[in-house]
C-alpha cells in the first residue's frame, strides 16, 4: 500500500452557503470531515491543491492525511459535489478513520495475463459484471487494486470472487453469495444457462445500487 497523501486545510470559522461562496472566490474549496465518534468539523482546501488528487485513479479508495491547525486527520474521500454546469468541484466530504476502524471501500479490477489467456486466444470474449468490487478491512489494509489472473481461463469460465486471493484480513462487503466479476464467452457471444442467469442478476443489483 502506498504512503497517505498529505494535503493541507484551514479551518473554517462559519459555515453555511454565504461562507462557502466566499471560500470559493478566494480560490478555495469547503469541506467536511466526519467521522470516528468525532465531532464534524468544517475546512477549505485551496482548489489548485486538491484539484489534481481528485482526477488521480482510485480517489475513493485512497488515504488522505488532512493537516488542520497542526492535527493531522487520516480520511477516505466519501462525496464530492460537483457544479452541474462547469463541473467544477464545489465541495467535499471526508471520513474520519481511526487506525481500528474498518472501513468499505470500491476497489478496481485489473486482469492479467490477458494475452495468452486460452479463451481470448481463439477469439473469446471477456465479460466483465465489476469492473470494482467493495472490500471491507482496515485503513491500513486497503489494496491498490484486485488483480486476477486468466492465464487458464477457458471458454464457459466463470471468475466468482472465492477465486480471488485477497491480501490478509481483507474481505468482501457482499458476503451472502459468490457473486461473479467475469465471465468468459464463446467467440458468437452467448453464455450457458446458469451463467447468464447469474451475470444478469449481478448488472440488475448494480444499477439499483447506483
Amino acid at each position: 500500500m502506498s504512503e497517505n497523501t498529505l494535503i493541507s486545510a484551514d479551518l473554517r470559522n462559519r459555515v453555511g452557503k454565504g461562507s462557502a461562496r466566499a471560500a470559493r472566490r478566494a480560490g478555495k474549496i469547503p469541506a467536511v470531515i466526519y467521522g470516528d465518534k468525532k465531532e464534524p468539523i468544517g475546512i477549505e482546501i485551496e482548489a489548485r491543491m486538491i484539484r489534481k488528487i481528485i482526477n488521480e485513479p482510485g480517489i475513493f479508495s485512497r488515504l488522505l492525511d488532512i493537516g488542520v491547525d497542526n492535527n493531522q486527520h487520516t480520511v477516505l474521500m466519501r462525496d464530492i459535489q460537483f457544479h452541474p454546469v462547469t463541473d467544477i468541484p464545489l465541495h467535499f466530504d471526508f471520513l474520519r478513520v481511526g487506525k481500528t476502524s474498518t472501513v468499505s471501500v470500491a476497489i478496481g479490477v485489473e486482469f492479467i495475463n490477458e494475452d495468452i489467456c486460452p479463451a481470448l486466444k481463439i477469439g473469446g470474449v471477456l465479460n466483465v459484471v465489476r469492473h470494482e468490487i467493495e472490500l471491507s478491512c482496515l485503513p491500513s489494509a486497503i489494496p491498490e487494486k484486485v488483480t486476477i489472473d486468466l492465464a487458464e481461463a477457458k471458454i464457459g469460465d466463470s471468475i466468482h470472487i472465492s477465486a480471488v486471493q485477497l491480501p490478509e484480513g481483507v474481505t468482501p462487503t457482499i458476503t451472502d453469495r459468490d457473486f461473479t466479476i467475469a465471465t468468459l464467452q464463446s467467440p458468437g457471444g452467448g453464455l450457458k444457462n446458469e451463467d447468464e442467469e447469474e451475470v444478469d442478476t449481478e448488472n440488475t443489483e448494480d444499477k439499483e445500487a447506483s
